[in-house]
């Protein structure tokens, strides 16, 4: 399986899916501990990918997103965007709806 089919796999299969260095319990860097914690405020149901333990997807999901840096946040198959933007969407109150229409 090429990394862009394992990306879409993932993709397909989880709903909300965070690629994220580290894992909710030890993030490895302050934007993904900070994207956990605005999830967490909206008791999402969401699928982690630590990129660090996998240098081959953490290169493939930069081509394939077009976006260089991590976390990234899907929803639906799409990309929402890194921290900024997630902390942004839910200081609006617009994620949790993106959330609720996901799962």
């Amino acid at each position: 399986m090429s990394v862009a089919e394992k990306i879409k796999d993932q993709l397909e299969n989880n709903p909300v899916i965070l690629y994220m260095k580290g894992t909710p319990d030890f993030p490895q860097c302050g934007f993904s501990a900070q994207t956990v914690q605005v999830l967490e405020a909206c008791n999402a149901q969401y699928a982690t990918v630590n990129i660090l333990e996998d240098p081959e997807l953490r290169e493939g999901l930069k081509s394939y997103s077009n976006w260089p840096t991590y976390p990234q946040l899907y929803i639906a198959g799409e990309l929402v965007g890194g921290c900024d933007i997630v902390t942004d969407l839910y200081q609006k109150g617009e994620l949790q709806s993106m959330l609720s229409n996901a799962g």
